[in-house]
């Protein structure tokens, strides 16, 4: 009798030792999925941005507002104490205030490189239009971020005010 009570024993530890090895590797399985996935995401995220920027930066330097725009979310945040711009009409009502005021945007996003800050947020920093090949001072921002109709211009600054 006291033979079968070990066996049965045994067997009751070999279940559950199973059954907790089958838990793990079905946890790691599951860790492995998500960080697949997160990274494929963020993979996709950046080459969809990559997508967004040649066409946003083709649309500004052809001066195609109506382009701009549609790939603008509004309100466009603006610099301190500068309305934010409201809709896509007020945007082609300001758009030489935004894209040639303090730095021409054109010139500028022909050679600039996007700084990723996150996987979210992209940033493109130009100089001054009054010294277009100073790219030590270029405290002007153009952020562009993922939403959930795609990647969008969502704002302009100058850092240093």
């Amino acid at each position: 009798m006291r033979s079968s009570k070990l066996n049965s024993f045994a067997s009751i530890h070999a279940c559950r030792t199973v059954a907790e090895r089958r838990r793990v590797i079905g946890g790691q399985t599951f860790l492995a999925g998500v960080l697949i996935l997160l990274s494929s995401s963020n993979a996709f995220a950046q080459s969809e941005f990559s997508s967004f920027w040649k066409s946003f930066r083709s649309a500004v330097i052809a001066g195609d507002k109506t382009k701009v725009a549609e790939r603008t979310k509004f309100p466009l945040s603006m610099p301190y104490g500068v309305k934010a711009v409201k809709n896509k009409g007020d945007l082609l009502r300001r758009y030489n205030e935004i894209f040639k005021n303090e730095a021409n945007a054109a010139q500028c996003f022909g050679n600039a490189d996007p700084h990723k800050e996150s996987g979210r947020l992209y940033e493109i920093y130009c100089p001054f239009k009054e010294s277009p090949d100073d790219r030590e001072n270029a405290p002007i921002r153009f952020q562009f971020e993922l939403t959930k109709g795609g990647w969008k211009f969502v704002g302009l600054d100058n850092i240093n005010e």
